[in-house]
């Protein structure tokens, strides 16, 4: 770290090897570090919402043999943002802690959508874009997990064979009673809005993963806690030794209120460039900074607790732990050195006013001519993804932050000669929102 995050830096040193002062044990069948199951359990819950049930959990640690952690994701999308990563995040601790891990792609119940949390039934995908998604899914979540010690597989391999008699006996081990009591389900019948037939079978093909996998652990966000919890039931009914469900909170955006969603704009992207990633990371609400290093960072639980204490006392300085968490989390997915960049990108621009190092290129085909032979720049500036709506573009330019090639446009004036716009022209709206025309 540069002496520009020292301040941040004093509260942690680097991602853990070992919990601080536990006790270690060393496998020899494996020759991997185990800590005690105190240890482990202090790890694992750690940003936790709910372990159900944490006894058997307890249990299955102290057997002393490696646990089989699932994660399910159905590859919806083909970008991922930090709200996503949560779940890997811990799926990355386990890994640490010398479990294994099995990532299932969910390119047979993508066909169906989850349910949890929607109050509409999704819109079906075709199988081309659930495999082009899923494609994706995983190059970005091996940013996060151990590639050598993920195990990939894809629901669809023995969810499409399934023929009529089998899904009959599949479905035959849950009650519609239970199933309309999830609270998603639940509001939508009692609301009167539509709730199709094939979406309860989700629950029914998410729980037979487990079954397939024989999954100890089941992770989730706290939307998928019913979902995790059929997964208990339709392994008690097989016979089987039942899976722990974990529950991981959903990621709030960098708005501070809603969660982390494209649709809401309040999103970093595992994608997005460094500069542009570190900067959404000092955009973040000063309240939920804990939040991020707890869910989206390397640090130990150790050094974690320590920022904690440090808000709660007053003494922590929150511009300094969001360039010290911009550093750290650019570093995660673009490697290390990154974070530094994109901090002394951001101090170019910020603090020297300078243009940014990267600024998105747009085609100059994106200046449209109007029938009185100007450019609008309501629609010019949402085209260019500096603003979000033609509304937000005038207020833009009334305020005078509107610039082309550093002239500011005056206020009220949103119809523009067209002969201002060319190829190497930059458009930028305060420090933050830059284009480029090529």
């Amino acid at each position: 770290m540069s002496c520009a995050s020292s301040a941040a830096t004093a509260l942690f040193l680097k991602f853990y090897t070992t919990a601080v002062g536990s006790q270690v044990n060393e496998d020899p069948m494996e020759g991997r570090a185990v800590l005690s199951v105190d240890e482990q359990l202090k790890v694992i819950t750690s940003g936790t919402m709910q372990v159900v049930p944490m006894d058997e959990l307890k249990k299955k640690l102290e057997k002393g043999t490696p646990l089989n952690i699932k994660l399910g994701v159905d590859p919806t999308s083909p970008d991922l943002h930090l709200g996503h990563a949560v779940p890997l995040r811990k799926m990355r601790q386990f890994q640490d802690l010398g479990h294994k891990v099995t990532l299932i792609i969910g390119n047979g119940t993508a066909l169906i959508g989850d349910p949890s949390g929607r109050d509409s039934t999704r819109p079906p995908l075709t199988e081309a874009q659930v495999e082009a998604n899923a494609k994706t899914y995983v190059e970005q979540a091996m940013k996060v997990l151990d590639p050598e010690k993920t195990t990939i597989v894809h629901n669809g391999d023995w969810i499409k064979p399934l023929d009529l008699g089998s899904m009959l006996g599949l479905m035959s081990k849950f009650n519609v009673a239970r199933i309309l009591e999830r609270e998603d389900f639940h509001n939508r019948y009692t609301n009167g809005q539509s709730i199709a037939l094939h979406e309860f079978i989700y629950p029914v093909l998410q729980a037979y993963d487990s079954v397939v996998i024989k999954a100890d652990v089941e992770m989730g966000g706290n939307d998928q806690i019913f979902n995790l919890l059929a997964g208990r039931d339709l392994m008690r009914a097989e016979g089987m030794e039942p899976q722990v469900a974990l529950t991981v909170p959903l990621l709030v955006g960098t708005d501070g209120v809603k969660k982390m969603s494209k649709s809401y704009g309040n999103y970093i992207g595992l994608t997005d460039e460094p500069n542009d990633m570190f900067g959404k990371v000092m955009s973040i609400a000063d309240e939920i900074v804990p939040m991020y290093y707890r869910l989206c960072s390397t640090l130990s639980i150790e050094e974690m607790d320590a920022i904690d204490e440090a808000v709660a006392n007053g003494t922590a300085d929150a511009y300094q732990l969001k360039r010290a968490l911009g550093v750290n989390i650019v570093d995660l997915y673009h490697g290390e050195g990154a974070g530094e960049k994109a901090m002394a990108a951001f101090d170019a621009q910020f603090k020297e006013n300078k243009e940014p190092d990267y600024v998105k290129e747009f085609p100059l085909s994106i200046v449209e001519v109007n029938d009185e032979g100007k450019v609008y720049l309501g629609k010019l500036l949402v085209d260019l993804e500096i603003a979000k709506s033609a509304g937000e573009a005038r207020r833009l330019v009334d305020g005078g932050g509107v610039k082309v090639n550093d002239v500011a446009m005056q206020p009220k004036c949103y119809n523009v000669d067209p002969e201002l716009f060319s190829a190497g022209t930059r458009v930028h709206a305060g420090k933050k929102r830059w284009a480029k025309l090529a």
